[in-house]
């Protein structure tokens, strides 16, 4: 029971994640954050988020909320509620802290938390990358991890859809 109440523990509203942030900074501790929709996690997650993990001391994952994930994936996203996908990528052990965002896009919640480091994947550049000159006009970095070819949500359903 108690790893349960752990997991819970690790998803945060955006106040409380604030003041968190604060006191890692305090103690001089980078932070490296990621998004997405995370809608059924497969390798190229389990890679990527590995990847941003090492970058820094904590892990921050913002997760598009249901309506967000709807409005850019298609009516039929997300196939897992945001509670749900929220409480999957707390259960990894690479994973210090998740906050579900409701904007189509990261950058409010990257303003606010301003981390050291911010990594997407390697479908994206510098340039489309949400966040990336503030992160980096602010000293820190962007990280992109290359794509792990043959994994995605969207493959993934094209071959449960064959299979029914």
């Amino acid at each position: 029971m108690r790893y349960t109440q752990a997991i819970q523990q690790k998803i945060f509203h955006l106040d409380a994640l604030k003041a968190i942030r604060a006191g890692w900074k305090m103690r001089n501790k980078t932070v490296a954050f990621t998004n997405g929709c995370f809608d059924i996690l497969h390798e190229g997650h389990i890679s990527s988020l590995s990847k941003a993990a090492e970058a820094a001391d904590y892990l921050i994952v913002g997760v598009n909320s249901d309506a967000s994930t709807k409005r850019l994936k298609g009516n039929d996203r997300p196939v897992n509620n945001e509670h749900s996908r929220a409480l999957i990528l707390a259960s990894l052990i690479m994973v210090d802290a998740v906050i579900i965002f409701e904007e189509d896009t990261p950058l409010q919640l990257i303003e606010a938390l301003m981390p050291d480091v911010l990594v997407k994947g390697g479908d994206y550049t510098i340039e489309t990358i949400v966040g990336a000159k503030e992160v980096m006009a602010n000293g820190g970095k962007v990280l992109i991890n290359p794509i792990i070819e043959g994994f995605s949500t969207t493959g993934i359903l094209q071959k449960i859809r064959q299979l029914g």
